[in-house]
């Protein structure tokens, strides 16, 4: 079994020069500025920077991936364990005491596979839709800028024309073997940094990271029905992986509000303004849609402000259902009236009055 002795003795995010706490994305932020200052090919001739290099790859392979990371940290927490356990255990763990070393510290022990890649990161921009397009749904494209494969060498970090070598030292393990005693230690091999290959001639634009900070348009469909505050996920549309898969492109969705029209999930509702006398005596009035068209709409005698009619199939439709128009009522209430105006509101007021204090005795009778 190999044991990563180096976790007990170096302190990885130290070396990166960041806090226990950094988030994936900072972390690989972190380690690429660092990548791009200490790499050998803007450093030429400098050892010192040659090894700070290989000292934050061999970081960065183990914090980058977050199977690894987790290890790590819990090997830290538990301490060192080249003198033995805490209480003295000691000696040959392959068998008697009945204890699976792999169960306890999974990738602590093993015996050292192939460099595992690293997939990417997530990235997350924001989509601003017009109200009717997020009602209709619309392929559109989102214009983001972020780290890329280099689009001179395809990713692959070598001068076009040329192909990065297996690694010779490591045979393209990314690994060294060295064994002590029962144990067999493994460490990132010293001469390709971990990666597994090596480039003799690299790309004079992403200078061997296969890594480029580009603008790049991305298309996206957009489904109908969306919400402000949604997310839509693009597989793979993320930030590039290192020998692993790309991750993610999240769009966040914004929506404009509409001039006449408002929502309620899957509901639009709109605001049908009547006068006075319609709402006493009743009235049909006509309600536009969001499809151009409009409705009409029976509004009973006596009807209050405030009060909501629903009209059936008008609202948004998704994969699901429809929904419907929801459109409440709102009373105009005169505040200017002339003479002869008000003249006739106030005998209406005053033949409102005497009906409710004189009823007719044939009403009182039923």
């Amino acid at each position: 079994m190999t044991a990563q002795r180096e976790w007990f003795e170096k302190d990885y995010y130290k070396v990166l020069g960041v806090n226990e706490d950094i988030s994936e994305k900072e972390l690989t932020k972190a380690y690429r500025k660092l990548a791009r200052q200490l790499h050998p090919d803007a450093n030429p001739g400098d050892s010192a920077a040659e090894e700070r290099f290989k000292e934050v790859s061999a970081a960065y392979d183990v914090l980058g991936d977050s199977k690894k990371r987790t290890e790590y940290d819990e090997a830290r927490r538990l301490g060192p364990m080249g003198g033995g356990f805490p209480g003295g255990f000691s000696g040959d763990f392959s068998g008697g005491m009945g204890i699976n070393m792999e169960d306890l510290f999974g990738g602590l022990f093993g015996q050292g596979g192939p460099n595992r890649g690293r997939r990417g990161s997530d990235l997350e921009t924001t989509l601003t839709l017009p109200f009717l397009e997020s009602i209709n749904g619309i392929t559109t494209t989102v214009n983001i800028t972020s780290d890329a494969a280099c689009s001179t060498c395809g990713g692959n970090g070598a001068k076009p024309g040329t192909t990065p070598k297996i690694c010779s030292s490591c045979s393209g393990r990314g690994v060294q073997a060295e064994n002590q005693g029962p144990f067999s230690f493994s460490r990132p091999c010293g001469t390709c940094g971990g990666r597994g290959h090596q480039i003799d001639d690299p790309c004079q634009t992403c200078r061997s990271t296969g890594i480029e900070r580009r603008p790049r348009a991305v298309k996206v469909r957009i489904p109908s029905g969306v919400e402000s505050g949604q997310r839509i996920r693009l597989k793979g549309k993320g930030g590039p992986g290192s020998n692993g898969p790309n991750g993610d492109l999240f769009i966040r969705i914004n929506v404009e509000p509409h001039a006449v029209f408002g929502r309620q999930g899957r509901h639009l509702t709109i605001t049908v303004r009547i006068t006075w006398p319609e709402a006493v005596l009743g009235s049909d009035v006509i309600v536009p849609t969001l499809d151009g068209g409009n409705v009409t709409l029976k509004i009973p005698a006596g009807t209050p402000s405030g009060q909501t009619f629903r009209i059936k199939g008008k609202g948004v439709t998704t994969s699901r259902q429809t929904g419907d128009l929801l459109a409440k009522i709102e009373v105009d209430v005169p505040t200017k009236l002339n003479k002869k105006q008000r003249a006739a509101v106030e005998e209406v007021s005053k033949i409102l009055n005497q009906s409710s204090t004189s009823q007719d005795p044939t009403d009182m009778a039923g």
